[in-house]
């Protein structure tokens, strides 16, 4: 089978919401080239090897691919792709070089070579997030095992926002906790509650491919006793009084559903938000406290931060 590389040069910002976009175009997955990552240090307590050479990234800003397959309605997305791309521009989202190339590739060059980088990786004190072709002992006796298989969609878990998320988690979600998680794309962050003892979790995400990835990753996980997933539009007609709503999501986003949030969450209850670029700090924060919201903690990694608010009793 013949498969479209699609390659978008841009900017960190703009990682996400171009990821989604191709998401909803059809990519299953997508190839994140970010300099940065030359330059990180990283744990190998797990044998996780590196091997990252410079002539595969941008000398600036970052690329993100995608693969899709050669048919007749090819040119019609990857001119609907840059279109979207283009649309972002609305929300002040930086787009950098913004150059989009598609080249032809044969199947046998991409489907497998790409999953000897991917490793297991402790991503908190007790949260180990790993690829399900690995095998994986757990190292001690309260480690929490997710595993993801990245080929469905919505990358590895590893992403500094899922990270400060889960972490978020790990330090606020209490035993038996109610959970709605906003655009919850891969599931992960509804597995991460399942695992640390949330009894019951609602995860919802606008994007079909998502609904049906997080559904694919909750069984993986065995968890789809505690986790319903619904399509749905933020938290547009959720009835439920949850402990904890949290929201990997874009900023322009988290700022139009602080209110919802603030009503929906029982008194006490906490919000957790992450995908803020450091730019759109303040505007964050400003929404979350005029919404009525006490600011518990902002946590930062790399150029990203997340928030944890919560309502008063």
């Amino acid at each position: 089978m013949k498969w479209s590389e699609i390659c978008i040069h841009t900017t960190q910002e703009a990682v996400e919401p171009v990821s989604n976009i191709l998401h909803e175009a059809g990519a299953s997955g997508v190839v994140i080239e970010d300099p940065d990552d030359l330059y990180k240090e990283r744990d190998t307590s797990l044998g996780e090897v590196y091997e990252l050479s410079p002539d595969d990234y941008p000398d600036e800003g970052v690329i993100v691919k995608a693969y899709l397959p050669v048919n007749s309605f090819l040119g019609e997305t990857v001119e609907e792709i840059k279109e979207a791309i283009n649309q972002l521009l609305v929300y002040n989202i930086d787009l950098g070089h913004n150059q989009v190339t598609v080249s032809e590739v044969n199947e046998e060059e991409w489907a497998t070579a790409w999953k000897k980088y991917y490793k297991p990786v402790k991503i908190s004190d007790r949260i180990t997030i790993t690829p399900t072709w690995e095998e994986y002992e757990k190292v001690h006796d309260d480690e929490l095992i997710i595993e993801l298989d990245p080929g469905m969609a919505f990358g590895t878990g590893t992403h500094p926002t899922t990270v400060l998320s889960i972490q978020a988690l790990e330090r606020h979600l209490k035993k038996n906790d109610s959970v709605v998680d906003v655009g919850t794309g891969s599931g992960v962050l509804s597995i991460a509650a399942a695992k640390l003892g949330a009894s019951k979790i609602l995860a919802l995400d606008l994007d079909e491919v998502a609904v049906t990835t997080a559904k694919l990753n909750i069984k993986l996980n065995k968890n789809q006793d505690v986790i319903t997933v619904e399509q749905n539009n933020l938290l547009d007609g959720v009835r439920d009084e949850p402990d904890v709503i949290v929201a990997n999501i874009l900023a322009e986003v988290i700022v139009r559903m602080t209110d919802d949030a603030f009503k929906s969450l029982k008194p006490g209850g906490k919000l957790v938000t992450s995908g803020i670029i450091q730019g759109k700090r303040e505007q964050v924060k400003d929404a979350i406290l005029n919404s009525g919201f006490e600011l518990l903690e902002i946590v930062e990694m790399e150029d990203w931060l997340a928030m944890v608010a919560q309502k008063p009793e």
